[in-house]
């Protein structure tokens, strides 16, 4: 299995959305650099779209027919656990399970898919709420701070998933780039534990932290 542990699987990418930013940037790659991954697409001259050769390449990937059976079939083929990536809400969480899933991430692709889809952070309790501990929960999208992974624990994710600090650090630094910013994370969170009283991971709780919902309760009151 090349040493991979597990599978996450996006399953709310039906289509790739609208990216501005790709349109405005117009990316591509330059003719003397290469993805090893996609050494054979020739990305960098792939200008027949407005956007960039790897969003051209993406968006020919998303296969529109992916449904909650699919997770069942990757199950017969694998005995990898499979992650269902992209759950926001209490119903798919019930679906999930139903179909076998070993874990969810909460995610929304950073916002770039859809504007004004929800925060990851502000659906994650509701998808906690409803896997009642039957399978780890996890979230990304937004984690820059030590603090927004400590938020992330309280509100009950088994652990986060960084995308963008380390991307920009390996292309930074390369891999020294990487275990500083991840090394930077860790003690934040450190800090933020020993400032809330925490001494370790357990003793993170719901308590540690007030939401909107939990100001609109109490105005309520």
């Amino acid at each position: 299995m090349a040493g991979f542990k597990a599978i996450a699987l996006t399953v709310d990418t039906p289509i790739l959305g609208r990216r501005e930013a790709d349109i405005k940037n117009r990316f591509a790659l330059p003719p003397h650099l290469v993805l090893k991954n996609f050494q054979a697409l020739d990305l960098g001259t792939m200008d027949k779209t407005n956007d960039s050769g790897l969003a051209s390449y993406v968006a020919g990937q998303v296969d529109r027919t992916l449904s909650w059976k699919d997770v069942k079939w990757l199950q017969t083929i694998t005995s990898l656990p499979i992650l269902v990536k992209g759950i926001v809400t209490a119903e798919d969480t019930r679906l999930a399970i139903e179909y076998g899933a070993a874990g969810i991430i909460v995610s929304n692709h950073g916002a770039r898919q859809l504007d004004y889809v929800p925060a990851t952070i502000s659906c994650l309790e509701e998808v906690v709420r409803e896997a009642k501990g039957r399978l780890p929960v996890f979230l990304d999208g937004g984690v820059r701070r030590g603090t927004d992974v400590f938020k992330a624990l309280a509100l009950g994710a088994s652990g986060v998933f960084i995308g963008r600090p380390v991307l920009f650090s390996l292309a930074v630094d390369g891999e020294a780039g990487v275990r500083k910013v991840l090394q930077m994370l860790r003690d934040e969170l450190e800090l933020t534990m020993a400032l809330s009283g925490c001494t370790s991971l357990r003793e993170i709780t719901r308590a540690h932290v007030i939401t909107d919902s939990d100001r609109i309760g109490r105005s309520r009151l």
